[in-house]
């Protein structure tokens, strides 16, 4: 059995709890700016000082509403500063918060805040409170339900003016690490969303570690740009470290308005899923192809490419140097600046990022760290350090972490980080551990250097009517990659061979197709069958299949002619996959695609 583990660098303070890094901070540099919000174009900032005293009056006005130590308090937002105070303002408390992703149905709002025993939620829109609203008649005991956009905050602060600062201050001390500082609910990929309970320990101590172990990033000179949703656990706990380290925090939840407050807010480092990557990619790469230097840039890519490459193997010859320097300035150079032109380090986590692209994103000097981790472990497990990230890993495990992997492929973790089991579920709980070892669910190996690689999941495991087993993720990740193609699903259980369903990316499609000389607009339905289009999607898969052996390599595809969304049932909320629904709900488009297959092979075998 496999096994590796980081020892801790910082020792444990059992009666510290998540709102004690806070007061540390403020105390420590009260004119740090923590954060900063947008402002008449501009970026206004909150200095370390003013933040707590924010967090201080909204914990009064919390307390004056009958909110007592352990209560719950839901939260329905999407990712924006007012986030943060509400989360420490519940710490400070003495409470915790309960995050409800933005997206949730009615059913799934009320499924959080019943399981949970929520006694008050903040919302953030109008459109948020109706949801809320709706299912208010089976939640007897939610008290409040409190409104961001109809000025929340200050409503909540104004009704705690006459609660004095010490009891604040006693009800701040009262967690301790064992306590539980939030639940949060997994996406649910399959079944009902259980909900993980994570303790302060889980968040302070992960948060000191890092802190420590990883200093090129966590800094107060340093800034980033959230985006992802605050509701999911990677950013509640970026933004826990954030305030613990020092960095400067801004927040952009409207996805188009990116790319200007990228170049206005100018992080240091992004995290992000790799779709993002992608995306970035894909649309610098389209853009050139419109303005006549589509060739420039895909030779500049692969002179990047070829340069990261060589790097990792520790010479790079000088043509190459020479070439990497015309590249820099033609393409790199510009490509920097769209992301604020000081970022350094990219955080990636949810699903392998290809390495071509990890290898061009660090010809243009910003170097992905990818990580891995689940709801259920804090989010960081193992990740890549600068010093020694090694492409098509997820690095090695962060301190007081230790990862292992079983006789059957697959991933076991404990530490600092790992949480001590779902909420009103007992069952689930002692069947998630293996003596003392949480089971991830995933497959994966580690290497000589003890750098973790993922090949899958352990239930997503496609088994051929020939007896081939088949990890779909290492086909998924690359196929998913093209600029034309949105998503991507391999099946093939008990079929003869391995086929995907693909969907098309709207955004980028209309682009593209002008690109390649087709002018009018089609509809999705005509772009489903542009042999043009066809031909690219299995330029893709075959690209995919070189990795894999020719029994476990794509044969068929069908193009969909919708997408998976979040409101179909079909994705999470970080834009994953759900596998079990999808083949559930497109399995006539299945049956079509391995009919059409026979027929086809039956009429070439004639």
């Amino acid at each position: 059995m496999q096994q590796t583990e980081t020892r801790i660098l910082t020792e444990a303070e059992p009666a510290l709890n998540v709102a004690d890094l806070l007061a540390q901070r403020a105390s420590r540099t009260p004119d740090l700016v923590l954060f900063q919000v947008p402002e008449d174009g501009g970026w206004r900032p909150i200095t370390a000082a003013r933040f707590r005293a924010q967090v201080v009056e909204v914990a009064k006005g919390f307390i004056a509403a009958g909110i007592e130590p352990g209560d719950r308090i839901g939260l329905l937002s999407s990712t924006r500063y007012e986030w943060s105070v509400v989360d420490f303002a519940a710490w400070y408390a003495g409470a915790l918060v309960v995050q409800v992703y933005e997206t949730s149905s009615p059913d799934q709002v009320r499924h959080i805040l019943e399981d949970s025993g929520a006694c008050a939620i903040v919302v953030e829109t109008a459109e948020h409170y109706t949801r809320v609203d709706e299912v208010l008649p089976d939640l007897p005991d939610v008290q409040h339900v409190w409104q961001l956009d109809l000025g929340g905050l200050d409503k909540i602060a104004q009704g705690g003016r006459e609660v004095p600062d010490d009891e604040v201050e006693r009800r701040r001390q009262l967690a301790v690490e064992s306590d539980i500082a939030t639940i949060i609910y997994t996406a649910g990929t399959t079944g009902k969303p259980k909900g993980c309970v994570l303790t302060h320990g889980n968040f302070v101590e992960l948060t000191r570690n890092v802190t420590i172990d990883i200093p090129e990033v966590v800094h107060e000179q340093a800034a980033t740009l959230l985006f992802v949703t605050l509701a999911h656990v990677f950013a509640r706990f970026i933004s826990v470290l954030a305030v613990y380290g020092g960095v400067r925090v801004g927040h952009q939840a409207d996805t188009k308005q990116l790319v200007p407050s990228l170049g206005s807010f100018r992080p240091t480092f992004l995290l992000a899923v790799p779709r993002v990557f992608e995306k970035v990619y894909n649309s610098a790469e389209q853009k050139a192809e419109a303005g006549g230097r589509g060739g420039a840039f895909r030779w500049a890519a692969d002179v990047g490419v070829r340069w990261s490459e060589a790097k990792t193997e520790g010479h790079v010859p000088i043509g190459l140097a020479l070439q990497y320097r015309a590249a820099d300035a033609l393409v790199f150079r510009k490509l920097r600046g769209v992301l604020g032109g000081r970022c350094r380090w990219a955080v990636s986590g949810s699903a392998p990022l290809g390495k071509r692209l990890n290898h061009f994103y660090r010809a243009i000097g910003v170097t992905i760290l990818e990580g891995y981790g689940l709801t259920e472990t804090t989010a960081p497990l193992t990740v890549n350090r600068p010093a020694d990230a090694k492409i098509g890993t997820v690095g090695r495990p962060l301190p007081g972490s230790a990862v292992r992997i079983s006789a059957d492929g697959e991933v076991e973790v404990r530490g600092i980080g790992v949480f001590p089991g779902y909420h009103h579920a007992e069952e689930a709980t002692r069947e998630a551990f293996d003596d003392g070892w949480f089971r991830t669910g995933d497959i994966g190996a580690l290497d000589d250097d003890g750098h973790l690689m993922i090949t899958g999941r352990k239930k997503e495991i496609i088994v051929t009517a020939g007896g081939k087993n088949v990890a779909p993720a290492e086909l998924e990740d690359p196929i998913r990659a093209n600029p034309i193609i949105s998503q991507v699903v391999v099946v093939g259980d008990q079929r003869p061979f391995i086929a995907a369903l693909v969907t098309l990316d709207g955004e980028m499609l209309p682009a593209w197709l002008k690109n390649k000389g087709v002018e009018e607009q089609v509809s999705m339905e005509q772009a489903a069958k542009l042999p043009v289009v066809r031909e690219e999607i299995q330029r893709a898969i075959d690209a995919a299949n070189t990795r894999v052996s020719r029994a476990e390599g794509v044969r068929a595809f069908r193009v969909l002619t919708d997408d998976f969304t979040e409101a179909s049932g079909e994705l999470t909320p970080k834009m994953s996959i759900k596998r079990h629904i999808i083949l559930d709900k497109r399995s006539g488009d299945i049956d079509a695609l391995y009919a059409e297959a026979k027929k086809e092979h039956t009429a070439s075998a004639h």
